[in-house]
């Protein structure tokens, strides 16, 4: 019978994070016994404010193309910059 480890008490989620980052969570859980949680589907992913300097017609740009486009302004940089990393993701998965 396996000896599993016990898990280490973390002071905040950035160092659980890590420690489940560089650490096979087999070796801490029995995997047979394991059941499924709940689903929660409507949960916002977390965010973190951060702070961007860019000229302020750079600004204005972005601000006119959200209103043409009814969202936002943080909204649209938001989606403008998921949509290029996924699209150049995508573009280097086709050149392997």
């Amino acid at each position: 019978m396996k000896k599993f480890k016990p898990i280490p008490a973390f002071a905040n989620e950035d160092e659980e994070r890590e420690f489940w980052d560089t650490h096979d969570f087999t070796d801490y859980f029995n995997i047979k016994k394991m059941i499924r949680g709940p689903l929660f589907p409507n949960l916002k992913p977390s965010t973190k404010t951060i702070s961007i300097r860019m000229t302020v017609s750079l600004l204005e740009e972005i601000r006119r193309e959200a209103n043409k486009r009814d969202v936002p302004y943080q909204s649209f940089i938001k989606q403008s910059l998921y949509d290029h990393l996924h699209e150049q993701r995508r573009v280097v998965r086709t050149v392997r």
